[in-house]
């Protein structure tokens, strides 16, 4: 779908992977961002470097990929890049991530969007106490969309927590498939 789209985006590529149900320890977000002239050959040589060494077999075994391999998983983003403001740095292509050592705080955001109230937007940031680490678009979305999901994230341990749940419990109940409405076991 890049390569089809490429005409909409001439500055750079990025894609990323979410593994659902990964084990404590390991990766479960795989990102890779190219702003070389050739950014797409340049993104998928990157992404296909890491299965050179991968047997047929195992290149066929959707479970081990998952185990051993980044790159696969059950979620993926790709994006092309169409500079609106800004040098074309790496750092500004998508996706951009906010990465927490809680998986459920975790965000990868990927656009192409100019907002018109930015400063209003930084400046509600810094009133929750935020230090946001640049004042663009995406970033200032970004944050915004996290303040709300740490807010709910902080609701819902606040939640089970007086029920006895254990803290692992509740970031399993935290990631529960939506609509879930059944106790924790259940659920499972």
């Amino acid at each position: 779908m890049l390569q089809k789209q490429r005409n909409r985006g001439q500055d750079g590529a990025g894609l990323v992977t979410i593994k659902l149900d990964s084990t404590p320890g390991t990766r479960y977000i795989s990102r890779r961002r190219s702003n070389s002239p050739q950014y797409l050959k340049d993104l998928f040589e990157g992404v296909f470097s890491h299965f050179a060494d991968v047997s047929e077999e195992h290149m066929n075994d959707p479970v081990w990929l998952k185990d051993n391999k980044p790159y696969t998983g059950e979620l993926l983003l790709g994006h092309l890049r169409y500079g609106t403001h800004g040098v074309n740095t790496i750092e500004t292509v998508h996706p951009f991530l906010r990465q927490n050592n809680w998986i459920t705080r975790n965000l990868v955001l990927a656009g192409n969007f100019n907002l018109t109230n930015v400063d209003e937007l930084f400046a509600e940031l810094l009133s929750f106490g935020q230090y946001p680490k640049e004042k663009s678009d995406t970033v200032t979305v970004l944050e915004k969309i996290g303040h709300f999901l740490d807010d709910e994230v902080q609701r819902l341990f606040n939640w089970f927590k007086p029920e006895g749940y254990t803290n692992q419990q509740i970031n399993g109940l935290n990631r529960r498939p939506s609509g879930c409405t059944e106790t924790l076991t259940a659920c499972q």
